[in-house]
């Protein structure tokens, strides 16, 4: 045997012995000083063979024998806690990673709260806070490859990663802030950049060094979710480092490829997240799509289909990176090719969430920024294709927001594909979304200074001063001489032509029949507008002369089109629809629900006749209507001339006598509502049950399901809100089968806009029929329901049909407490 290592041996035999049976703090501590000497920090170090000795075989022991120790009478045996700051400097000083070991074994291995317990975690937040992480990762990178331990580095990842869920098992309650995950993983990132420059100094030094190690920490760290507590702190340094510096590059591209595939995805997910920019994005991944199937993978499909819950910034970053290399252009060329087949699938449309379609139509507008005519060039009529079919499949979607995408996607996107070919313009309301989707599409210069970013505003805005000033502000009227200023009319005040109206030579009719024969057949179009102005307030005024040509006035209305430049036409038309439905609800009702499945009708009457019958009901269902009917129309001509001036006086009078009046009390009279019966409930039948007959027959120009699925989406909302204004009548218990019967119809239609009205169309059936007729009546269809909606409730791509669903939900759980309540003694 070597006799060096048998005198190490003997050593530290003899000052085990020596602790485990002294109780002479003098002893001790000699002997612990002697044995400091294999650590090298005392004056007189040992040989390098017996420190290596020491540290390889017998530092773990030695380090569990001196826990093993740790008690309060024992760190008494010498004053001024000597003994304790001894016992610490083994942990401080020695190999850091067998050190940070024991320290977790011996905290894990304690079975409650104790005084050996808190002293070691105490160790451990001082271990963190001088440094001794970065030396735990820095031994594991100075290591060779053949001589480095697997097991060992594995043990020593899931520790460091997993310390502060370990130290919070323990503790619980008397955690320390240290080891809280908001407060480790920022110290963790310090720690890592220390362990970088650790190594970029040793290869500046011509030394080798690995940093697997630390990709193994940095991927365990982010696929435990902590990508923004560690990066945050990390990719600031390193952006600041890299910037000029390729050898601190090359070590940041090292450091990514050696992330273990599993945590390939959290940690590139976080680095894009974290980086201000491609150009950032760039310098910390190199090439690495390049060299790296799985992390082209994420960065090509996994960001791009499968998530879209980034912010724009982040989607610029991540494009812009494909697009800043030559090498990684062709991968952005093909992103843009599967992002138009995906945009132009019709099942994604149908089934893909809006806030995933507008992520997709924002990468779209990204991509077609970057590239440049010649490589868009090369692909036109396959990227064309895809374009055309997806603008038709979200032109034709019920969704206002789905067809606005595909309408701005569409003009950005044929300009740049095809910029020979006719433009194409729509008419969108402009928000603030559309704003953001034209600006994405224009392409951002690479530059590092500010005043290279962009063309400045100031410049613009200078080159047109205001017409009225020029030379420092000098008023430019003033410069053409005196003559202006004598010619000038600023002193005449204009007159008030505010309340002027406008003089017409036609009066307007005073009787229905005057108006309907104006409507079909007058020549005239001052009487024709006339008439139109005039029949809301004609149908209240004279409701006995309106039915008896109830019916052909609303075919008239109906087939009604706008013949001049009449303001608010549509309102007027569909005000005198309501009004005339109202007033003789049975007969007309008949006739728009038989008109609604009638052939040569437009989508657009046939959900005009759904909008009528609906504010129809509204107003038939309002209680008090008809005391306040008469005063709807704001058009009614005056009954004498002096009614204007009446109210200015009796406002005066009013205020004089309340005044002087003296009262003992100022409670404010209270008028009850004047009760009456709902309209509504007589004819409820003649406005919901025809819509139901013939849903699902389609005809030559109109097929419900079908193509026209708007107008279904529509048909369902109105039978909800129909099915809604029907509380408390007697027709609602049938109301509500028929409507559940076809709901259950179309629980899985395709539109997510049909789905949201049978949804709604529930929750009106659990509003308006009374509970216990609900559970008598239709118990199979709500146990039938309920299973159908907890199934959307879960797993509906729309975000507002899941909103829906759980109301619906909530309605049947108040119903289920409801009825329970009134069943218990």
């Amino acid at each position: 045997m070597d006799p060096v290592l048998s005198a190490v041996r003997l050593t530290v035999r003899e000052a085990v012995h020596t602790l485990s049976s002294s109780e002479d703090g003098d002893l001790i501590f000699s002997t612990l000083g002697s044995l400091k000497r294999y650590l090298g920090e005392t004056e007189n170090p040992a040989l390098p063979g017996e420190q290596e000795e020491f540290a390889r075989v017998h530092f773990s022991a030695f380090l569990r024998c001196l826990v093993g120790k740790l008690s309060p009478d024992w760190l008494e045996l010498l004053p001024n806690g000597q003994l304790e700051e001894l016992w610490a400097s083994f942990f401080l000083q020695g190999p850091a990673d067998q050190a940070f070991l024991v320290l977790m074994e011996a905290i894990e291995g304690m079975a409650g709260p104790s005084f050996r317990l808190m002293k070691m975690v105490q160790l451990l937040a001082r271990f963190l806070r001088e440094g001794r992480m970065a030396a735990v990762m820095e031994g594991q990178c100075r290591q060779q490859t053949e001589l480095a331990f697997p097991l060992l580095q594995e043990a020593l990842v899931t520790k460091v990663v997993g310390l502060p869920d370990r130290l919070g098992n323990c503790l619980q309650r008397e955690n320390l802030a240290e080891f809280f995950p908001q407060n480790y993983f920022p110290l963790l990132g310090e720690e890592v950049v220390r362990v970088l420059q650790a190594v970029v100094d040793s290869l500046r030094g011509g030394l080798d060094c690995s940093v697997s190690f630390v990709s193994q920490v940095l991927g365990k760290a982010c696929v435990h979710g902590r990508q923004k507590e560690i990066l945050g702190v990390l990719v600031p340094r390193l952006t600041v480092l890299t910037q000029g510096s390729c050898l601190w590059q090359r070590v940041c591209w090292r450091l990514v490829e050696c992330v273990p595939d599993r945590a390939v995805e959290a940690v590139l997910t976080g680095l894009v997240e974290a980086t201000p920019g491609p150009e950032v994005l760039s310098r910390l991944l190199g090439n690495l799509v390049m060299k790296n199937k799985k992390a082209q993978f994420v960065m090509t499909q996994k960001l791009l289909f499968l998530q879209y819950g980034f912010a724009t910034p982040v989607l610029q970053s991540l494009l812009g990176y494909l697009a800043l290399d030559s090498q990684r252009r062709p991968l952005l060329v093909q992103a843009l090719k599967e992002l138009l087949d995906t945009w132009g699938s019709s099942s994604a449309v149908r089934h893909a969430p809006l806030p995933q379609q507008r992520y997709l139509s924002k990468a779209i507008l990204i991509c077609l920024a970057h590239l440049g005519d010649a490589e868009l060039r090369d692909s036109r009529d396959g990227l064309l294709a895809s374009l055309m079919a997806g603008v038709k499949c979200r032109l034709d979607s019920s969704l206002p927001a789905v067809r606005r995408l595909g309408m701005i996607v569409a003009e950005v996107a044929s300009a740049r594909i095809h910029p020979e070919g006719p433009p194409l313009k729509f008419q969108y309301e402009e928000d603030e979304l559309s704003c953001e989707m034209l600006a994405l599409a224009t392409p951002r210069p690479v530059a590092d200074s500010p005043s290279e970013a962009g063309p400045s505003v100031t410049p613009v805005a200078a080159e047109t001063p205001d017409k009225e000033t020029v030379d420092g502000g000098v008023p430019q009227a003033r410069l053409e001489g005196s003559d202006s200023e004598l010619d000038s009319d600023d002193e005449f005040v204009p007159y008030d032509m505010s309340g002027d109206r406008e003089l017409k030579s036609h009066k307007a009719p005073m009787y229905i029949r005057d108006c309907v024969e104006a409507l079909t057949t007058s020549e005239d179009w001052e009487r024709w507008e006339a008439a139109l102005q005039a029949l809301e307030g004609l149908v209240f005024r004279s409701q006995a002369a309106t039915r008896e040509v109830s019916v052909e006035l609303a075919k008239v209305l109906l087939h009604l089109e706008e013949k001049t430049s009449v303001v608010g036409f549509e309102g007027l038309r569909q005000r005198a629809l309501v009004a005339v439905t109202v007033t003789d609800p049975a007969r007309v009702a008949e006739y728009l629900t038989s008109q609604f499945y009638a052939v040569n009708y437009s989508l657009r009457q046939r959900m005009d006749i759904l909008d009528v019958l609906t504010l129809a009901a509204q107003e038939l269902s309002r209680p008090g209507r008809l005391s306040r009917a008469p005063q709807r129309s704001s058009l009614d001509p005056p009954s004498q001339p002096s009614c204007t001036a009446a109210p200015a006086w009796r406002a005066v009078v009013d205020e004089r006598i309340r005044n002087k009046a003296r009262r003992f009390s100022k409670g404010c009279p209270r008028r009850g509502l004047a009760g009456s019966p709902n309209e509504f409930n007589v004819v409820a039948g003649y406005f919901f049950f025809p819509l139901l007959r013939r849903f699902d027959k389609p005809l030559v120009t109109f097929d419900l399901l079908g193509d026209d699925q708007l107008v279904l989406g529509r048909l369902a909302h109105t039978l909800g809100a129909l099915m809604y204004l029907a509380v408390n009548t007697t027709v609602a218990v049938p109301m509500g089968k028929a409507l559940l019967e076809f709901v259950w119809a179309l629980r899985f239609h395709g539109d997510g806009y049909v789905r949201r009205g049978l949804l709604s169309a529930v929750s009106s059936v659990l509003l308006s029929v009374p509970a216990e007729r609900l559970l008598t009546d239709m118990s199979d269809e709500l146990l039938e329901a309920r299973s159908w909606l907890a199934d959307v409730a879960e797993k509906d791509p729309d975000e507002d049909c899941r909103m829906l669903a759980v109301k619906a939900l909530l309605l049947l759980e108040k119903l289920k407490d409801k009825l329970l309540s009134l069943s218990s003694p």
